[in-house]
């Protein structure tokens, strides 16, 4: 339990960072919202891929070790 909420933890503080470097931007006049709203669905395969990534992982933690007393 304590390692989820590492991982949460640290997705939470890089969600915040670029929300914070892209509001920065943008006291600089720099047009960042646009480039955003057309590639905000990039977050979501990033997500997705990384939630896949990790229940792979987690599956493959829980799975038993083959048994290599049968090797010839």
């Amino acid at each position: 339990m304590a390692r989820q909420r590492k991982s949460n933890s640290l997705v939470w503080g890089i969600i915040l960072i670029v929300f914070g470097v892209l509001f920065l931007l943008d006291q600089f006049n720099l047009d960042i919202w646009n480039a955003v709203w057309r590639f905000w669905p990039v977050v979501l395969i990033i997500w997705g891929a990384n939630k896949l990534w990790l229940g792979l992982k987690e599956r493959n933690a829980e799975a038993p070790a083959p048994d290599k007393t049968h090797e010839i």
